[in-house]
């Protein structure tokens, strides 16, 4: 498999140079040359597969021959040794709960399988690779986690100063060895440009061997597909034969770009959804076509709060930059702050079932899509564990969540950051320091 530039004017290249470059020299993301296509009898098996094996099913193709089949079978198994259940809501909604993962958020499975990935090819490196992440929330726990001890990477994680949850700024503060947390007085937007900004920089570049990763990556972006896969399996062992519509919680919009991805490889998803707060510059665009990127805006959702996301160019690949197409897949809903916490306590009441924020967006996105489409069933992804959120919870359902067993060594450890101004020179300083 090779992958171009969508910015179309760098060299095309094999999935082992994408994912050490992170991003394409001309500043774009790197996109397949083709989108591999599922064949019938691989359909027909799937429902019996086991995770394993379905994972190295999906992703040899975007790998190619970067990594032999006996390395990559392992990688894919650590990557999804952990539950990926669809848990049903009410006759009509269920939840597809991603935060079964060692830091509770789907960001697990990218940062696991880019990081044994990076880990593969640094046996053949003789320097060492820094990975440079931002994060609004999950992804620098789920970076840190998947890369800790990880033989010739070093990773620096950058996140906005008192915009991610207490959990949040735990797991990505306090796990030292090759982790250094940057806390940055700004928004996850000024984050995200500073690592763009690094990226492009020819002095850093000469003083280290860059990788990002965020889901501009092809290695954290293309495996979360995989959600997308274990749904439909247990969507058909529960009896369904019809297709659900799928609200994803999104920010960065690398998830939903994925499952956007195993749509167009074949696999029989009825509709999208993109559920968002009022960080809505995608669902603006398929209301109305025209795309303005904005300044984000804090919100209980955090991980959501990204103005102007990465992977909307790869979408507007997926579909040719037709709008009318776009809009006939995939449908955008708006929601706010007061509403999410109001989904949150009404979910809870008549179900019994603790939502998220996130997942609490995609609830009432979705709920919101059926009342226009009274026979559609559909699936949410739950995205994070409600204890990462317990201010927001804990108020709408009024209770305590209770702490999950692998979260409780967390409080006993103490943050440690490095606190930085919101803009590149001040990140710049500090790396050629290193």
């Amino acid at each position: 498999m090779k992958y171009r530039s969508l910015n179309a004017n760098a060299p095309m290249v094999d999935f082992r140079e994408a994912t050490i470059r992170g991003q394409a020299p001309d500043k774009g993301l790197y996109f397949p040359m083709q989108i591999p296509q599922l064949s019938n009898s691989f359909l027909e098996a799937l429902p019996s597969m086991d995770k394993t094996a379905l994972a190295l099913q999906i992703m040899q193709p975007y790998v190619g021959e970067s990594i032999d089949t006996n390395s990559l079978e392992q990688i894919v198994k650590e990557t999804v040794d952990f539950e990926f259940p669809l848990v049903k809501i009410n006759q009509d909604i269920y939840s597809l709960e991603l935060f079964h993962g060692p830091t509770l958020a789907f960001k697990d499975v990218g940062a696991r399988f880019m990081s044994r990935c990076l880990g593969h090819f640094s046996k053949a490196a003789y320097n060492k690779t820094t990975v440079l992440v931002a994060t609004s929330g999950d992804t620098g726990g789920a970076v840190a986690n998947g890369f800790l001890g990880v033989d010739g990477v070093e990773v620096i994680i950058l996140y906005p100063s008192g915009k991610v949850s207490p959990v949040q700024e735990l797991q990505l503060t306090t796990c030292g060895q090759n982790i250094k947390a940057l806390e940055v007085m700004g928004s996850f937007d000024d984050c995200q440009a500073m690592v763009k900004d690094a990226f492009m920089d020819k002095d850093l570049n000469g003083h280290l061997s860059l990788t990002s990763a965020n889901s501009i990556n092809v290695a954290r972006w293309l495996p979360q597909q995989l959600y997308y896969f274990f749904a439909w399996q247990q969507w058909l062992q529960m009896g369904f034969t019809t297709a659900p519509v799928i609200a994803v919680p999104s920010g960065n919009f690398g998830n939903l770009c994925a499952g956007l991805m195993a749509h167009a490889s074949g696999l029989p998803l009825q509709h999208f959804i993109a559920a968002c707060n009022i960080n809505d510059a995608v669902p603006a665009y398929l209301r109305t076509g025209q795309y303005q990127p904005k300044t984000a805006i804090p919100t209980i959702s955090n991980a959501m709060d990204v103005g102007s996301p990465s992977n909307f160019v790869r979408i507007l690949e997926l579909f040719a930059q037709d709008h009318q197409k776009m809009a006939a897949t995939m449908k955008g809903f708006t929601v706010s702050d007061a509403i999410t916490q109001q989904t949150i306590a009404a979910v809870y009441q008549q179900y019994g079932y603790i939502l998220d924020p996130h997942g609490a967006v995609a609830y009432y996105a979705l709920e919101s899509f059926q009342n226009n489409h009274p026979d559609a069933k559909g699936i949410i992804l739950e995205t994070a564990h409600p204890v990462k959120f317990p201010e927001t919870v804990e108020a709408a359902i009024g209770k305590s969540i209770p702490i999950p067993a692998s979260v409780l060594p967390l409080f006993q450890q103490s943050k440690k950051s490095v606190h930085m101004q919101a803009n590149f020179a001040a990140l710049k300083e500090w790396l050629l320091a290193q």
